[in-house]
């Protein structure tokens, strides 16, 4: 029975694949029993031994890629925190508004009362009066 090899030509007009994503797309061609041969790079051809090496050397040099991306992610987000950067979307509803949500149940008014005046859900203004919301900086009402 022969060998189904099947060429994937990658037009480098639009760009690089990144070694993590070239090695992973690889894997999953020989993993389905076909061979990859690569039109433009010779050396790249799971039908050969020297092939093989190559991609399991490239496969190395994608794990070290993502490693080195993780922990300069992890490095960039520490040295934002220290800095007093907050991450993640920008709040909706003001401190201002949250702390007058709070003083208004606790006051006795109606969630759907508050949230109509307010222009937010009665999940909304229950989870502020509640100190149920989910950002940390945001359950402090003081």
């Amino acid at each position: 029975m022969g060998t189904d090899r099947r060429a994937i030509e990658k037009d480098h007009a639009e760009g690089l694949i990144p070694a993590f994503d070239l090695f992973a797309i690889v894997n999953e061609i020989t993993q389905k029993g076909a061979q990859f041969y690569s039109l433009a790079e010779p050396w790249a051809d799971t039908s050969t031994s020297t092939g093989r090496l190559m991609l399991a050397v490239l496969g190395g040099l994608a794990d070290v890629e993502r490693d080195l991306i993780r922990t300069r992610t992890a490095e960039g987000r520490a040295r934002a925190v220290e800095l007093g950067v907050r991450m993640g979307r920008p709040a909706k509803i003001s401190e201002e508004l949250r702390r007058e949500i709070a003083q208004r149940r606790l006051g006795g008014e109606a969630l759907k009362s508050i949230a109509d005046a307010c222009g937010v859900s009665q999940g909304t203004v229950s989870r502020i009066a509640t100190g149920a919301d989910s950002h940390k900086s945001r359950r402090k009402l003081d």
